[in-house]
């Protein structure tokens, strides 16, 4: 094996340089000069500056792992939420400080400009916002790694608030382009739905079924280049774009058929159009089961297609391929790559599901039944008729396997079974995912338990040390040193910028904690970022608000699960408490929130409104004054995030005990140097481990207390009537004191917590919760010991770094090696 010569850029690293690519791109690849460019085609040109540069790394990176023949892991996720790649780009290139300095030589603002690039709409939540992370974290610490995913035209959507409603906008990212991509026409894939399977003889006179009658679909891939930090390691995130396989039917269009003619064209372009269509109707979920079919076979096809690129057997596929399938969206895969072993390349069954079952692992990210994948029989096999029959034999042997090893009980294989019986038979997509993978992993200790002991306690007992935790992270990259430069300059001006690739080395800010000037500065860095996100909120809300205030954030998405709701009740305790005695003593507080509902769940869709009512009354009550404000700001998104986290002095991490898989949301503002208050779930008890007893805010039932509460019969209206002003402030909501133009918008909200039975408990957490907020207001009145508290969470969350996280994924179920450019 031949070895690579070192890696020497062709582009110096220079604000001249910088300067001059700039105006070179301006000029040849945007046909501009300096007199006509805009603001947006400055960007674009410094965009494309930075991106040759990366490309050229890219091609370097790629040229090694395929001289090396390296084994790989392949993500497969229904969902990246990269955000904005432009500040990210130029750190990873080590050319941030030449590209604001030679931008300023051109008469350029750099923060102007970077407000130009629009938010990539490929993902929607924590899951895709993990993906995102870990992307970063493979190509900084050289890990030979693909992403995989789908090319959607349009993101979720774009949301307005309109007279306190969500209202959902087409979210058109792509509406004028984006410079970060690339087009690899020569690697589109060509795949197979609907149609039925015949049984016919084969050349060896074997009789196979045979899918036929299938409608084409081709997979056009765009690459995003993924480059490490401080490496030159540049890895790529490939999208799969739907296109059909005949753009049109000249002989319907010959004869004025014109709707007819595109109507393939239309169909096939759809797959790829939308984000998470809503599945409510069967089209819906029809669309989302070609969607995700279409991705992973589009991906394995173009992974048989790079490992096929040397000759070698199909036993030796495990050793240079690892797919790590992110929840359970991607499971189909597991399917589809036994079709192909099967079907295509002659496998015998025993080898084909050995293969794989070395390849696939899974990640699950939810506690929550509801939130597992099903599909009805009947649609799989008029999508998938093939895919629906090897379910069968797989189930078929699955359940002979668990009889043999525990004769006569039917619950078990009910439970285990791939097919959930009823009305209608379903296709759990969990359960194939934990049973065609070798590893299953949560992604936070309790998570992991949970799963074990409760969603998967037989598949625990019979894949013994197929469980595993690993714990999310995030990359420091983008959460610190793009998102908070104040804080960050304040960092390595003490310990130096070692902690942007060893988030550990952040421990060594503790010898300051004490120091008052350091204390200063860190509060100072604080206080100049909620000047920032004050404007932001005066423009966007049209709210004014202090920066001397306690910022309270809740930033994540709307589900009740998460209960902002129950924030919400203790705003309103907050409220009649003012307006019951005028000279509260109390520390101003502005409430943060930031969230999207999906379109079809109601609730949280009521939830948005309430928070926005209550927002205008409270806010426009003279009564009241500076002492409370609450702000809804619209659209949330991975460069709102960036621009609310670093000015956070509380983080709201209020899920019932048992419900959150993880979260991330805590971990950004933790290390952000914002105080928790949250419940013992998801990471947010190990977050407590590390940052220690003093330095959050911990209230609430754990989740055997829930448990036990359940079982013995929870009865809401026990904790309605016994707490007067809980009565009162639900009672309250639920009036049309806060909506008068629209009267009983808002008993939805108060059915949920009374009729509805409080499904997340969150009338039996209200006085805990309030309670712990008022330790946060007697806390935050000694400045000097919440400065110190603020830097303990910042010095003590290094494990929560995504480097830290892939790490253990490389080691423990990948086996993957670094191999560094």
């Amino acid at each position: 094996m031949t070895t690579n010569p070192p890696f020497q850029s062709f582009f110096e690293t220079s604000a001249q340089s910088m300067k001059e690519s700039i105006l070179h791109h301006l000029k040849f690849s945007l046909a501009h000069d300096t007199k006509t460019a805009t603001k947006r085609d400055w960007w674009l040109a410094t965009a494309k500056a930075v991106q040759e540069r990366i490309i050229e790394r890219m091609i370097a990176t790629q040229s090694v792992h395929n001289e090396q023949d390296v084994r790989r892991v392949y993500y497969f996720s229904l969902e990246f939420l990269m955000g904005r790649l432009f500040s990210n780009s130029l750190y990873s290139a080590s050319i941030h400080k030449e590209t604001v300095e030679a931008l300023k030589e051109l008469g350029l603002e750099y923060e102007e400009l970077r407000g130009e690039e629009y938010d990539m709409g490929l993902g929607n939540g924590g899951l895709g916002r993990l993906a995102a992370c870990f992307l970063d974290s493979l190509a900084t610490l050289d890990y030979p790694a693909v992403g995989y995913g789908i090319h959607y035209e349009f993101g979720l959507f774009r949301q307005e608030i309109k007279n306190g409603h969500q209202v959902e906008l087409p979210d058109d990212w792509m509406k004028f382009g984006t410079p970060w991509e690339i087009i690899r026409p020569e690697f589109t894939q060509t795949i197979e739905l609907y149609g039925h399977v015949e049984n016919v003889f084969d050349d060896h006179g074997d009789y196979v079924p045979h899918w036929v009658n299938t409608r084409k679909l081709l997979g056009i891939p765009y690459d995003i280049p993924i480059p490490g930090y401080g490496t030159n390691t540049v890895n790529f995130l490939r999208l799969w774009e739907s296109r059909p396989s005949e753009k049109i039917n000249l002989e319907a269009f010959n004869r004025g058929g014109y709707t007819e003619a595109l109507s393939d064209k239309t169909q096939s372009e759809t797959v790829s159009k939308v984000l998470y269509p809503n599945d409510s109707t069967e089209a819906g979920k029809e669309l989302r089961l070609v969607q995700q079919y279409f991705f992973v076979s589009c991906s394995l096809r173009d992974i048989i297609r790079r490992f096929h690129k040397v000759p070698r057997t199909w036993s030796e596929f495990p050793g240079k391929v690892a797919i790590q399938l992110n929840d359970t969206h991607p499971s189909v895969a597991i399917v589809e790559l036994l079709r192909i072993l099967q079907d295509e390349e002659r496998l015998s069954w025993d080898e084909a599901w050995e293969i794989v079952i070395k390849t696939f692992a899974y990640t699950n990210h939810t506690l929550l039944p509801e939130a597992l994948e099903k599909w009805s029989v009947p649609l799989f096999q008029k999508v998938l008729p093939r895919h629906m029959q090897l379910i069968f034999e797989i189930n078929k042997r699955l359940l002979e396997t668990v009889e043999a090893a525990y004769p006569g009980d039917s619950a078990k294989k009910r439970s285990m079974s791939l097919i959930e019986e009823g009305g209608v038979q379903m296709v759990r997509m969990a359960n194939l995912a934990v049973v065609g993978s070798h590893s299953v992993n949560g992604v936070a200790a309790l998570h992991t338990e949970l799963l074990k002991k409760h969603l998967f306690a037989d598949f625990n007992q019979f894949y013994v040390g197929r469980f595993n935790n690993k714990t999310n992270g995030i990359t420091p990259r983008r959460w610190l040193l793009s998102s908070n430069p104040r804080l960050s300059d304040l960092i390595s001006s003490k310990i130096g910028n070692g902690w942007v690739k060893n988030l550990d080395e952040l421990r060594r800010i503790e010898q300051w904690v004490d120091d008052p000037a350091f204390q200063n500065d860190f509060m100072a860095v604080k206080h100049a970022n909620k000047i920032d996100l004050a404007k932001i909120i005066e423009e966007e809300c049209g709210v004014t608000v202090s920066p001397s205030a306690l910022f309270d954030v809740q930033i994540k998405r709307l589900h009740e699960y998460k209960r902002q709701h129950l924030n919400l009740l203790h705003i309103l305790a907050l409220y009649r408490r003012i307006l019951h005695d005028p000279g509260l003593d109390m520390q101003p507080r502005v409430f943060i929130f930031a969230a999207k509902a999906a379109p079809g769940y109601e609730l949280a869709k009521c939830i948005i409104k309430a928070i926005n009512a209550v927002a205008t009354k409270i806010n426009n009550d003279p009564r009241v004054g500076d002492k409370l404000k609450v702000v809804f700001l619209p659209n949330y998104r991975v460069s709102l995030a960036q621009r609310i986290i670093p000015a956070a002095d509380v983080s709201e991490q209020i899920s019932t005990a048992g419900k959150e898989a993880s979260g991330t949301g805590n971990m950004k503002l933790a290390l952000n140097g914002a105080l928790t208050i949250g419940t013992l779930d998801g990471a947010n008890v190990e977050i407590l481990e590390e940052v220690g007893s003093d330095n959050i805010f911990i209230f609430g039932l754990t989740v055997d207390e829930v448990e036990a509460l359940w079982a013995k019969g929870y009865r809401p209206n026990d904790y309605y009537l016994a707490d007067e002003e809980l009565r009162a402030v639900v009672d309250w909501v639920g009036s049309n004191f806060f909506t008068p133009d629209e009267p009983g918008v808002l008993s939805r909200l108060q059915h949920s917590l009374l009729g509805g039975g409080d499904p997340y408990l969150v009338l039996a957490d209200f006085r805990s919760y309030s309670n712990a907020q008022a330790k946060i207001d007697e806390a935050y009145r000694n400045r000097a010991h919440w400065a110190r508290m603020a830097i303990l969470n910042t010095a003590r969350v290094g494990k929560f770094s995504s480097d830290r996280t892939i790490h253990e994924y490389a080691r423990e179920i990948w086996n993957l090696p670094q191999v560094p450019v």
